[in-house]
């Protein structure tokens, strides 16, 4: 059994090098940031949040300074670059004075942090953002129907791992559009556009197809231990090979966003009314 293992490990490293250029070192030092970042994250949802945002920021540092000192292929650094959001994201949101800010307003406050890094990463890098992003207006119809439908079996789904308490009292209509603003125009573009359109992609440059979306999701996975639920976790990893796989598919980001935002907010807004 362990041969068979060691077989398809060695096939799987020889053929992302094969497809983008990428020496099994190099791989293994993406492999070692991912982690790194894992534990960062562990570490700031877990145990102490001021060590937390400590590694975070030299983890930036450290990503840094190897992408510009040591020779790398060009998919290592675009990977390398779009995973150091990651601990920037955390710096971010973790070291702003965010008490001055309504709590009604703090979800789009730090989700700005995330589209703001993921437009300064675009830009710098020279990227295209309607490319990225593929929205196509002749899609959007059907789209709407399948996100629709997609995303409230997910939340279902969801909502029973985590089993979420309301936010107030009574169901309300004013806060139940809010969430659908919320979600779709902040939490489901921003994540969505850092973890498929960004890091996804670029991890499949350098790992392949199958690797770069088994990879992203792990990433996508391990940024959510701040949920405390190893369930969760399992969900999150199922959800994001199924956002993933579409967004390779489709080359757009309009049904990932359209399912992301549904499932949260069956999530948040509509089952803990009616079930909880």
């Amino acid at each position: 059994m362990s041969k068979v293992w060691v077989n398809t490990a060695k096939k799987f490293f020889r053929q992302s090098e094969i497809s983008g250029g990428v020496t099994r070192w190099q791989q293994l030092l993406i492999l070692g940031i991912m982690a790194a970042i894992t534990i960062c994250e562990y570490l700031f949802a877990y145990q102490n949040v001021a060590f937390g945002v400590g590694v975070a920021l030299f983890l930036t540092l450290g990503i840094y300074l190897t992408i510009s000192l040591v020779r790398l292929n060009q998919p290592v650094i675009d990977c390398a670059e779009s995973l150091a959001l990651l601990p920037l994201y955390i710096l971010f949101t973790s070291s702003l004075p965010w008490f001055f800010i309504h709590q009604q307003y703090l979800l789009p406050a730090v989700y700005s942090i995330i589209l703001a890094l993921c437009l300064w990463h675009i830009y710098r890098n020279k990227l295209s953002l309607i490319n990225i992003l593929g929205f196509k207006k002749r899609d959007l119809s059907p789209n709407l129907l399948l996100g629709l439908a997609l995303g409230m079996g997910l939340g279902i789904v969801e909502y029973f791992v985590l089993r979420p308490s309301p936010a107030f009292p009574t169901f309300e209509v004013k806060y139940f559009f809010r969430d659908i603003a919320y979600m779709l125009f902040f939490v489901g573009l921003a994540e969505e556009l850092l973890f498929r359109g960004l890091i996804q992609s670029d991890l499949m440059k350098a790992f392949g197809v199958g690797g770069g979306l088994i990879l992203a999701s792990l990433m996508f996975a391990a940024m959510h231990l701040t949920w405390r639920s190893v369930p969760e976790l399992a969900f999150v990893f199922a959800a994001a090979i199924i956002l993933g796989a579409i967004y390779y598919k489709t080359k757009s980001l309009t049904l990932p966003i359209l399912i992301h935002a549904t499932t949260n907010v069956i999530l948040v807004a509509v089952l803990p009314y009616i079930l909880g």
